[in-house]
């Protein structure tokens, strides 16, 4: 694989995204954006999502045949069991490189106007059987809502660090952002969440959140704030909030709690998925500690329904402070076994 092309290629993608949804914002009424197109195998298809479509699938046909062809992953292209390939004429096999992309994460927060959303993308050597952990380029582009001015990216190539830039859409103008996740040593002052974002089982995700920081800081309770947190709809926007420093810590753990659910009759809510965290490369190379429910490496297939689960610790530190107690906790209200 050619990482920097494909870098390249990925970032150029993303900016072209993060101007047309821009620009959507400025000239489309909130109804119409927030408008359901369908409802897809994977997600729910807004009409925010289907506009960029028309970018992604042709850019990245313009360079198949120089990548040596392409399986695309991404949220409502192609169809459920079907490898979306380019060039036309490829199989899946004959492809080099697989890209899984979220062309709009965050999709609820930004076609409301409220809040950023993000263009995602990773890339692998193709092969039938490629995980999270085969992601080499990873490449996250913020589509900021109608107001801002500002655009950020930040890419990584493994084993390579992170690189990232601010953008000004006016200007074109860029300058160096560099990855900065936090060196605190603990979540106390800091941001520090369970997302909860979505029904059923909230109640349950607050009492594990509540009894967490309790626990850990025990002595400090009675009128005081420990922690803040930041319910961000957008698991891309959850990274990029750790890289830049803003949180501590992040735990996704919405399909354990519908696992357990389930045992009870209750039907699963809307959960993660591998497109979701393609970009957990740069959180990695940026120094956070990313694992799954058990502290393992992201081993997920890279596709657009597996339901995932995420750690996210802004460092070593944190992860000692808080991954234990975590952990039994879990297996205290039955999201995962001893």
């Amino acid at each position: 694989m050619n990482q920097e092309l494909v870098k390249s290629i990925l970032l150029e993608i993303g900016n072209a995204v993060c101007d047309k949804v821009h620009a959507s914002l400025q000239s489309q009424s909130i109804e119409l954006l927030s408008a359901i197109y369908k409802e897809n195998y994977d997600d729910t298809i807004y009409a925010i999502d289907k506009d960029v479509e028309n970018i992604l699938v042709p850019m990245l046909a313009i360079h198949a045949e120089t990548l040596g062809g392409i399986v695309l992953v991404a949220e409502g292209i192609g169809e459920e069991g079907v490898d979306f390939v380019l060039p036309t004429h490829y199989t899946a096999t004959q492809a080099t490189i697989k890209i899984i992309i979220d062309p709009i994460d965050g999709t609820r927060g930004i076609m409301y106007d409220k809040r950023s959303a993000f263009f995602l993308a990773g890339a692998a050597t193709n092969n039938p059987n490629n995980t999270l952990q085969d992601i080499q380029v990873a490449v996250m582009t913020e589509l900021p809502t109608s107001k801002a001015m500002y655009s950020d990216s930040y890419w990584a190539v493994k084993g390579q660090g992170v690189k990232g830039e601010r953008r000004n859409l006016m200007t074109q103008e860029k300058k160096e952002k560099k990855a900065m996740p936090s060196q605190s040593k603990t979540i106390k002052g800091g941001f520090a969440q369970l997302s909860r974002f979505f029904p059923p089982g909230r109640e349950i995700l607050a009492k594990i959140e509540d009894e967490l920081i309790m626990t850990l800081f025990p002595h400090e309770w009675e009128g005081r704030t420990i922690i803040f947190e930041d319910q961000y709809i957008s698991s891309g926007g959850q990274l990029y909030e750790m890289i830049c420093g803003h949180d501590r810590f992040i735990g996704e753990i919405r399909t354990a709690l519908y696992t357990m659910l389930a045992t009870k009759g209750i039907a699963a809510g809307h959960a993660c998925h591998p497109y979701d965290v393609c970009c957990h490369l740069i959180g990695t190379e940026a120094g956070m500690v990313i694992t799954d429910i058990n502290g393992n490496p992201l081993n997920y297939p890279l596709d657009t329904t597996t339901s995932v689960d995420w750690l996210g610790f802004a460092n070593q530190a944190i992860y000692n402070e808080v991954f234990p107690l975590l952990q039994s906790l879990l297996v205290k209200y039955q999201l995962k076994n001893s």
